[in-house]
C-alpha cells in the first residue's frame, strides 16, 4: 500500500509567516496526524518576524540575477566551515568540476519565428503534479547552513510547487518538517547497519505523510572531502577556537542559530540505541554506515516502504538495468554531487547512455551539475523528466533562508521559462533532443 497522508489536516503547524491556526486546531490535528507532544514544533523564522529587515532582505535578494549571486551572498554569510561543506567535492574535485563543465558544453538550437505564447512549465514527476520538473535536492547538515534550514526549504518549495526531499543527516526532524508543511515531502534513506533504526525511519516517513523515499546507493563508504578534512569539520561538528571565530564574524548567522534549538542530527539523535547525545552521536555515525549494502537489501527496503520508490547514485549502465529490475518508480543519475568518487563522469555525460539502457521501463531523473534553468532544460533535451537542485537551493538559504530558497527558484524557472521560448518549444513536456546543436 502506497505511504501517504489521509488528509492535509496532518500538516498543521503554527509558523510567523502563514496563517495561524486556533490551539485547540493544532492540538487536534497533531494527535491525528501521529505527532508526538515534542514534535508539535512552534517554528518561526527569526527573519520573517522582523518585517522592515524582511524588506530589506528582500530587496537585496531581487538584485540576485543569478545562482552565482546567490552563491557569493551565501559566502559572505555563512561560517567558512559550512559553506565550504556545501561547496565542494572529493579529492580534486575534478568531478565536482565537470559536473557545471560538461553542461556549459552541450549546445541549443536558437528559431525564430514561432509562436512563443501560452508557455507551460508544469509537468510531473513519479505522478506527481509539479510547478516545473525540478526538486530540491537531500542535502546533509543542511539547518546549518541557516537556522531551521530544512524546515525553511521545506515551506518555500511547497509554496513554489515542487518536491522537497528531506535527507536522513538533517539537522530538522523528519517530524519538524511535518510540522511546518501541508503537503507531502519526499525523504531521503541510507541504509545504516543497523537495521531497526532503518526500520524505525523508514516507519516515521509514513507516519509523516512522506509521498516517495529516495534511497541513496552510492555512499557505502564515504569519500575523502579534503576541504571538510582540512577544516576540520567532522559530523557532528565539533567546535575549535578557529570555528568559534569563523561564527564570531557572521554575527547575523549566529543569532540565528541561538535563536533555534535544532543544532544536531533531528533524525538520529534519541531515536537511535545509544545516541543521546552528540558524543554518542559522533561514535555511532563513524560506525553505521552499511559498506555491504546490496540489491537484496533495495528489495527488503521497497517491501518494508511499500510507496513509490526513488533509487539515487546511478552512474553506470549496468546498474540502471539493474534499478530497473528491482521494480522502482524512478532512478537519479548522480554522482552525489562529486563528493564520493572523483575520476568519475559528470552526471549530465552518463544521462543519455543511462537513458538509453532503460528504456520506458523507469523514469530517469538528473542530479548534479545544475546551475540554471538551462541545465534544466539541457538535462530534459537528453532524457530526463525531472532534475534536483542541491547546491543553488543551499545557497539561496544560506543567502537569505525562505526568501533565499525562494528566490532561486525563481531564477531556475525564469531561466527555463526564457531558453525554452528561445529554443521554440512553449511546453516543458514537449522538450527533447532536437533542440540540442549537436552539429
Amino acid at each position: 500500500m502506497q505511504a501517504g497522508r489521509s488528509t492535509p489536516s496532518r500538516r498543521t503547524g503554527e509558523v510567523a509567516t502563514v496563517p495561524r491556526s486556533r490551539p485547540s486546531d493544532r492540538l487536534r490535528s497533531a494527535e491525528e496526524g501521529g505527532l508526538s507532544e515534542a514534535h508539535r514544533v512552534e517554528a518561526v523564522d527569526v527573519q520573517s518576524a522582523n518585517q522592515p529587515a524582511r524588506a530589506k532582505r528582500l530587496r537585496s535578494l531581487s538584485t540576485a540575477l543569478t545562482i552565482a549571486d546567490l552563491k557569493a551572498r551565501a559566502r559572505r554569510r555563512v561560517p567558512k566551515m559550512f559553506f565550504d561543506y556545501a561547496d565542494s567535492g572529493a579529492w580534486t574535485e575534478g568531478t565536482y568540476r565537470a559536473n557545471e563543465a560538461d553542461f556549459a558544453a552541450i549546445k541549443l538550437r536558437q528559431r525564430v519565428l514561432v509562436d512563443m505564447t501560452g508557455r507551460s512549465l508544469q509537468s510531473e514527476m513519479i505522478g506527481e503534479r509539479v510547478a516545473m520538473p525540478v526538486a530540491i535536492a537531500p542535502t546533509g547538515m543542511t539547518g546549518m547552513q541557516h537556522a531551521d534550514g530544512e524546515m525553511l526549504g521545506a515551506r518555500a518549495a511547497e509554496a513554489f510547487g515542487v518536491p522537497f526531499t528531506l535527507s536522513t543527516m538533517s539537522i530538522c526532524s523528519i517530524e519538524d518538517v511535518a510540522s511546518v508543511t501541508k503537503r507531502p515531502f519526499w525523504f531521503q534513506l541510507y541504509v545504516m547497519r543497523d537495521r531497526d533504526f532503518v526500520r524505525n525511519l523508514i516507519g516515521r516517513a509514513k507516519a509523516a505523510g512522506c509521498s516517495a523515499l529516495v534511497l541513496t546507493l552510492d555512499l557505502q563508504i564515504l569519500g575523502q572531502r579534503h576541504k571538510d578534512l582540512r577544516n576540520g569539520l567532522s559530523a557532528p561538528p565539533k567546535w575549535t577556537p578557529k570555528h568559534a571565530w569563523q561564527v564570531a564574524t557572521r554575527p547575523l548567522w549566529a543569532m540565528e542559530m541561538l535563536g533555534t534549538k535544532r543544532r544536531s542530527f533531528g533524525n538520529i539523535v534519541g531515536h537511535a540505541k545509544n545516541v543521546s547525545d552528540l558524543s554518542s552521536l559522533s561514535s555511532w555515525t563513524a560506525e553505521q554506515f552499511d559498506p555491504k549494502l546490496s540489491w537484496d537489501d533495495v528489495a527488503w527496503i521497497k517491501r518494508e516502504w511499500g510507496g513509490k520508490l526513488i533509487l539515487k547514485g546511478i552512474l553506470d549502465s549496468e546498474d540502471a538495468r539493474a534499478a530497473a529490475d528491482t521494480g522502482a518508480d524512478a532512478i537519479i543519475v548522480s554522482n552525489h554531487g562529486g563528493r564520493q568518487l572523483d575520476g568519475a563522469r559528470s552526471s549530465i555525460s552518463m544521462l543519455p547512455r543511462i537513458v538509453d539502457a532503460v528504456g520506458d521501463r523507469i523514469e530517469v531523473h538528473l542530479d548534479g551539475g545544475i546551475r540554471s534553468g538551462q541545465d534544466v532544460l539541457k538535462a530534459l533535451a537528453l532524457g530526463a523528466k525531472g532534475t534536483y537542485i542541491g547546491r543553488p537551493f543551499l545557497y539561496g538559504l544560506g543567502a537569505g533562508g525562505q526568501d533565499g530558497v525562494t528566490r532561486a527558484l525563481e531564477i531556475i524557472r525564469t531561466e527555463l521559462d526564457v531558453t525554452m521560448a528561445l529554443c521554440g518549444r512553449r511546453d516543458v513536456r514537449d522538450i527533447d533532443r532536437s533542440i540540442l546543436d549537436e552539429g
